[in-house]
């Protein structure tokens, strides 16, 4: 993967999660708070819609730009040796490190995010600083595996089905796509998330 490629990959994956998360983030709380064990109203019911939005914030970018560049550079790396038939398993392989990569930012991340929403009175930093104290380094990891074990399945479906649309696409117009295509494809291929 080249220069160019890479902080593409980067740059884009970053704003399309931070833009994704943060326009979503009411409805993530909302789903929290209807999850949490207290009850809906007793976590904040419609109350501080935006608690824990500073976590999403600062996580979203690097966490998507993670998947995206440890995608991208997989996919590059398996593009020269991979037989044709073989490429959705290349892109499966791909979009699976990616989400482990990926998952080791948006673990935490989801953590204190999560704790915030469920106890709205309680800052993004103060719930860091309590999970940290209660449970050290590791709390912020508890659900990693499941996690990973959760994002996989959907990416094995969702990227090779987003490559393959893109490259129908491609071809049909004679071997051009434009950004807003490939977004459409991503979008159709999405659905499945």
């Amino acid at each position: 993967m080249d220069r160019r490629s890479f902080t593409a990959s980067l740059v884009a994956g970053g704003c399309a999660g931070m833009c994704v998360d943060l326009t979503l983030f009411p409805l993530d709380t909302i789903k929290t708070r209807l999850q949490s064990q207290q009850g809906f109203y007793k976590a904040g019911g419609f109350r501080g819609i935006y608690a824990g939005v500073p976590s999403a914030a600062i996580g979203s970018f690097p966490n998507a730009a993670a998947f995206f560049v440890t995608y991208d550079s997989t996919k590059s790396l398996l593009a020269g040796s991979t037989a044709s038939h073989l490429t959705p398993i290349a892109h499966m392989v791909a979009a699976s490190l990616g989400e482990i990569v990926a998952c080791l930012i948006r673990v935490p991340t989801e953590v204190v995010k999560q704790r915030t929403q469920a106890n709205p009175s309680l800052s993004t930093y103060r719930v860091l600083l309590n999970t940290l104290q209660e449970e050290g380094f590791r709390g912020l990891y508890r659900g990693y595996g499941s996690t990973v074990l959760r994002e996989i399945p959907f990416s094995l479906v969702q990227f090779p089905l987003w490559e393959y649309l893109k490259t129908v696409w491609w071809r049909s117009q004679g071997g051009t796509l434009d950004s807003w295509q490939a977004a459409a494809c991503g979008a159709v291929a999405g659905v499945w998330d």
